[in-house]
């Protein structure tokens, strides 16, 4: 029960990010990123797991974050070189080291509910 209403949480969030992502100028990117995860966590609901979709969109994932983390006003960048200032106070991307910090978290959050799903299908 308790993954069920996980799924149905992450699936709603993933509809939403892939929402906010509409007016962005790499949304070409980011709908598809998103809307993949929620395509997968509202078939899990259905108890429905893809464990290699989950795989392959995972590794996608993370080499991205790896190549966000250690990119010119990356996370990196952030952590060191601005010392880690709010990423939250606005919508809007006004600093250069945002949008990919910002873009490095989500792929995290993705990857989680990803590898939770895939966890799961390899153990039933």
């Amino acid at each position: 029960m308790v993954l069920i209403v996980l799924n149905l949480i992450f699936c709603l969030a993933f509809i939403g990010f892939a929402y906010v992502n509409l007016n962005d100028k790499d949304s070409w990117l980011w709908i598809p990123i998103y809307m993949l995860a929620s395509i997968c966590c509202g078939l899990a609901v259905f108890h429905f797991y893809y464990p290699l979709i989950y795989l392959g969109a995972i590794l996608f994932y993370l080499v991205y974050a790896i190549i966000l983390f250690f990119a010119k006003d990356g996370v990196l960048d952030w952590l060191m070189k601005y010392r880690r200032p709010s990423l939250v106070e606005s919508m809007q991307a006004t600093k250069p080291y945002i949008e990919k910090t910002r873009e490095f978290f989500g792929l995290l959050i993705v990857s989680a509910a990803l590898g939770m799903n895939y966890f799961v299908a390899v153990n039933l």
